[in-house]
C-alpha cells in the first residue's frame, strides 16, 4: 500500500515512522524546506503525560477575564471580524462544564499515556538522541491559593494512575536546585513524575532520517493546492510543483492548515491556530540553570532543560493565521525566566519564536478515519503534539492498514463534529 502523508512535521513524521515499519510504500510532502520547521520548531519541549487536561474546563472562563487585564498575560484575544474565530471561542465555551471537561480528558489522558508507553519503544529501536531527560515535571506555585486548588488536579491524577509528588518549598528545591535563591517567590510545587522533556525539532529530524534509511521518501517545497475527490474517494494530492501525487490512502497531519484542504471536500473540523511564543538561550552556569520543566502556574509558562540550552514557552494569542513576532512578544516568557532563574542562561542571546497550535475547542485531537474511506486524519492536538505524536500516529497508522489499533477511536475521530 502506498500512503501519502501530508505535513513534516512531528505528527507527520512519526506517522510516516510507523506506516513504513509496517511495510507501507510512503511519500511525505510539506511545504517547508524540511522537517519539523513550523510548529514542531520551539515548542515547550514538554512531553506532557500528567499534565494532559483540556483548556476548556470549568472555571476558565472566569479566569480568562482576569488574565486579560493582567500585565504579563497569558493570554490574548484580538478582535478580529472572523466568524471562524468566534465560532470557535463559542464552541470552547461550551465545552466548559464539568461533564464535558470529564469526557474530553478521558479522551485526551487516552491519547497521552498510550503515547507514553509507546515512544519508549520507538527510543530502543531507532536510538534516537533528542536532548531527552526523565525527571518530571514541577508545577510551582507562588501562592497558596494554587496550591490549595491543585487538589482538583490531584484527584484527576489518580483517577488515571498518573504519579505524581506535592512538595512544599524545601522539597521543590530538592528536585531543582537553582529555586534556592528565589525560594520567597513560591510556596510548592505538583511534580508529574512520569514526564519527560526534549527537543521535538531534534528529535523529527532524526526521525526523518531514519525514515528515509526505511525507504520514505520527502518532498519538500510542495504546497498543497488541494486534495482531489473523484467517485467518494481521495485521487490524489495537487501540489503547486509537482502537480498531482497520488497514494492509496491518504494523512492529514498539516495541523493548523489541515482545515484548509479538508474542508473544501467537507470535513469540517473546528481546528483553530492558537499562537504561543518561546525563547531559547544558552545555559551560563548549570548550578542554576533548570534540570527538567518547571511550569510557572501563574504566567503559565514552561521552562524546559533541552541539553545545553533553556527553553522558555508559553502565551495564548487568538489572533489567526499570524506568524509575526513582534518587538515586545516575548516579554512574558523572558520575564519567567530571568524571575525564577536569573542566572541560569544568557537572556541577551535568547532566540525568539512563535508558532501556531492547531486547538479544537474540545481539546482533543482528530484521529483515524474520516467519511473519504482512503483518507485519514491526524491533527488538532494543541499544545500536546509532541506529548502525543507517537501514540496517536501509531494508532492512526494502524487504521490506516487495516489493524485494529491498541487504543479505543471513540470519541476521537471527526464524526464526533457531525453529531
Amino acid at each position: 500500500m502506498k500512503v501519502v502523508v501530508m505535513g513534516a512535521g512531528v505528527i507527520g513524521v512519526t506517522t510516516a515512522y510507523y506506516l513504513a515499519k509496517q511495510g507501507a510504500e510512503v511519500v511525505v510532502i510539506d511545504r517547508q524546506t524540511g522537517p519539523g520547521l513550523e510548529t514542531s520548531y520551539a515548542n515547550a519541549g514538554q512531553l506532557s503525560y500528567g499534565m494532559t487536561s483540556p483548556w476548556a474546563a470549568p472555571g476558565i472562563p472566569v479566569k480568562a477575564i482576569k488574565w486579560l487585564f493582567m500585565k504579563r498575560r497569558p493570554l490574548f484575544i484580538w478582535p478580529l471580524i472572523s466568524p471562524t474565530m468566534w465560532k470557535w471561542c463559542v464552541q470552547m465555551l461550551q465545552n466548559c462544564t464539568e461533564e464535558n471537561y470529564a469526557i474530553n480528558k478521558g479522551r485526551m489522558v487516552r491519547v497521552s499515556s498510550y503515547s507514553r508507553d509507546v515512544m519508549p519503544e520507538l527510543i530502543a529501536e531507532t536510538g534516537i538522541k533528542y536532548d531527552g531527560r526523565e525527571q518530571g515535571t514541577l508545577q510551582l506555585f507562588r501562592t497558596a491559593k494554587q496550591m490549595k486548588a491543585s487538589k482538583a488536579d490531584q484527584d484527576i491524577l489518580a483517577e488515571y494512575d498518573s504519579p505524581y509528588e506535592v512538595l512544599g518549598r524545601d522539597a521543590c528545591i530538592d528536585v531543582e536546585p537553582a529555586l534556592s535563591d528565589v525560594r520567597n517567590k513560591f510556596v510548592g510545587g505538583l511534580r508529574m513524575t512520569a514526564d519527560r522533556t526534549g527537543d521535538c525539532r531534534m528529535f523529527t529530524i532524526a526521525l526523518t532520517e531514519i525514515c528515509e534509511k526505511m525507504g520514505v521518501e520527502f518532498q519538500y517545497g510542495q504546497s498543497i493546492k488541494g486534495i482531489a475527490v473523484e467517485n467518494g474517494r481521495v485521487a490524489g494530492v495537487d501540489t503547486e510543483i509537482a502537480g498531482r501525487i497520488t497514494g492509496d490512502a491518504y494523512v492529514c497531519a498539516m495541523g493548523s492548515y489541515a482545515v484548509n484542504v479538508l474542508n473544501p471536500i467537507g470535513i469540517k473540523l473546528p481546528v483553530y491556530p492558537v499562537k504561543g511564543y518561546s525563547v531559547t538561550l544558552p545555559v551560563t552556569d548549570d548550578r542554576y540553570a533548570p534540570q527538567s520543566t518547571i511550569m510557572d502556574e501563574t504566567h503559565k509558562v514552561a521552562i524546559t532543560r533541552l541539553g545545553d540550552r533553556i527553553r522558555v514557552a508559553g502565551q495564548a494569542e487568538i489572533a489567526g493565521y499570524s506568524n509575526r513576532l513582534g518587538p515586545h512578544a516575548t516579554d512574558t516568557v523572558k520575564h519567567v525566566i530571568g524571575d525564577l532563574f536569573p542566572k541560569g542562561g544568557d537572556i541577551s542571546k535568547a532566540e525568539g519564536w512563535t508558532g501556531l497550535r492547531p486547538m479544537t475547542p474540545d481539546g482533543t485531537p482528530v484521529l483515524g478515519e474520516t467519511h473519504i474511506p482512503n483518507l485519514f486524519v491526524n491533527t488538532g492536538h494543541g499544545t500536546l503534539g509532541w506529548t502525543m505524536a507517537c501514540g496517536s500516529s501509531r494508532a492512526v497508522a494502524d487504521v490506516v492498514l487495516g489493524k485494529k489499533p491498541e487504543i479505543s477511536f471513540d470519541g476521537l475521530t471527526a464524526a464526533r463534529y457531525t453529531r
